[in-house]
């Protein structure tokens, strides 16, 4: 059995760790055991304390029943070490867990929505999720406010232990899943929580709390929030992206929004002009292609092979030529390591779109698919099958 000091001593970050037991692990990692340890095991929605015991280096910490194995880079022998948490991945830590439980609390005080489970992070945003799938922008700012003045009144958070008799006497706002001997986390005067995690002692010490973003996850809705340091280190990226933006634009910061919504709107009328030039150029190319296709008996016969020519191109170019009487296409796109088919045949010309790819893609594994009008498919392939490619569309056009 491992003694859990973290409880009761969050800020303690240096200690003599008393190394018990020492085994190999898998992927040449090292387990070690200690009778008395402030390394806090992942649990309870929390990830585990990093740092040193000696110097080997604390990558993981997993509770295993009731004992706590602490998981090392390398091989560190029974005896007394000096031992070293990190700091600032703790603190976090922290931070984001006392911030859950005001940020989960503000939920129901202002909108009466309960959360359903945490997800505690200290370099990437902490998330709750909600019972309900949707809340609007106006509920999320409400929480946020109200959250973020808890946090400013800098109220006392204490924990403490009490046993079965005594949950009917404490507010939770969850009940314990736990009995006997049952840890609870109090706000003051705001929320009472059955927690076995690691806490600040005043709500101050979190700072600010940020909602980043949500999402709907299995009918649940997912809130991302930052907290403390880490919320510290959002509003850093944030103003370095909306100055950069500033600029690029040359506006103000306060101009920024505006100023993307009128480039936005350029951006759309140049997309419509050069569309309808796309589409000028296409029927200046179906011209030349038709002008110049090869006369195989009764069909006019039309091969081309692009570089780098999308494969949406070469569909909008074949569609456009098979407008014309007894044309066969073949057109192929090649970006030096896939081979892109199309195929079209006109609507008097008898023969199948989709029967004519599947011939010309057979010899080197390629797939594709259509109908008797357009197919298009392709594969990887090399060059020399790239060269050979229209080898044989004559003899598939006499069969």
């Amino acid at each position: 059995m491992t003694e859990q000091l973290y409880f009761d001593e969050p800020f303690s970050f240096e200690f003599e760790a008393e190394v018990t037991e020492s085994r190999p692990l898998d992927g040449g990692k090292f387990g070690v055991v200690l009778p008395r340890t402030y390394f806090y095991p992942t649990s309870g929605g929390q990830e585990h304390d990093t740092g040193f015991i000696g110097e080997a280096r604390v990558v993981d910490v997993q509770k295993n029943g009731v004992t706590i194995v602490h998981i090392l880079d390398h091989e560190l022998s029974p005896g007394v070490h000096p031992a070293r948490i990190d700091r600032d991945r703790r603190f976090r830590h922290m931070q984001h867990h006392t911030a859950q439980h005001i940020l989960s609390a503000s939920f129901l005080e202002v909108a009466d929505i309960d959360s359903l489970s945490a997800n505690i992070n200290g370099d990437t945003p902490s998330t709750i999720d909600l019972e309900v799938g949707e809340v609007d922008s106006e509920t999320l700012q409400r929480a946020e406010e109200f959250a973020n003045g808890i946090l400013f009144e800098n109220r006392t958070v204490k924990s403490y232990y009490i046993t079965d008799e005594e949950v009917a006497s404490v507010p939770f706002r969850k009940r314990p899943k736990v009995s006997g001997r049952i840890r609870v986390v109090e706000v003051d005067g705001f929320d009472h929580t059955p927690c076995g995690g690691t806490h600040v002692t005043q709500t101050g010490m979190v700072g600010m709390l940020k909602i980043v973003k949500t999402e709907r996850v299995n009918q649940k809705l997912r809130v991302h929030f930052v907290a403390g340091t880490r919320a510290l280190e959002f509003f850093r990226q944030v103003q370095t992206a909306a100055q950069g933006a500033a600029l690029l634009l040359d506006s103000g910061l306060d101009g920024v929004v505006l100023s993307v919504e009128r480039l936005q709107a350029q951006l759309k009328q140049m997309q419509h002009k050069l569309e309808d030039l796309t589409s000028i150029a296409l029927e200046v190319e179906v011209e030349k292609l038709i002008t110049n296709a090869e006369t195989v008996g009764k069909f006019k016969l039309v091969t081309a092979l692009f570089e780098n020519r999308p494969a949406s191109e070469l569909r909008a170019l074949a569609d456009k030529l098979r407008r014309e009487s007894m044309v066969v296409v073949l057109l192929a796109g090649f970006d030096n390591t896939k081979l892109s088919l199309v195929s079209a045949c006109a609507s008097d010309a008898g023969l199948n779109a989709r029967d004519l790819l599947q011939k010309h893609l057979a010899p080197f594994g390629g797939r594709g698919g259509g109908d008797a009008g357009l197919a298009q498919g392709g594969g990887p392939a090399d060059e020399k099958i790239v060269k050979d490619i229209f080898a044989n569309t004559k003899e598939y056009l006499a069969e």
